[in-house]
C-alpha cells in the first residue's frame, strides 16, 4: 500500500524536528561557547525544550511506525 503525501510530510516533519533537536542539544553540550550571551536559566530552559522537541518527534514517528507503516 502505497503511504499517502500527507502520512509521508508528516513523517519528513518529524524527522526535521528530531534532527532539529539533536543539533540544537549537540551544540548547548558540546559547543556552549559559540552560543552567545546565555544564562544559566536561558541554557536549561533552551536544553529542556531540545528534548521535548525530540521527545514528541520520536512519538510521532513512533505512531507513524505503528499506524501508517507498509
Amino acid at each position: 500500500m502505497k503511504k499517502s503525501r500527507i502520512i509521508l510530510a508528516l513523517k519528513a516533519q518529524a524527522l526535521a524536528d528530531k534532527e532539529k533537536a539533536l543539533m540544537a542539544l549537540d551544540l548547548l553540550e558540546n559547543q556552549a561557547v559559540g552560543i552567545g550571551d546565555h544564562t544559566a536559566n536561558d541554557f536549561f530552559k533552551d536544553a529542556t525544550e531540545s528534548l521535548q522537541l525530540l521527545a514528541e518527534a520520536e512519538d510521532r514517528l513512533d505512531m507513524i511506525n505503528k499506524y501508517f507503516n507498509d
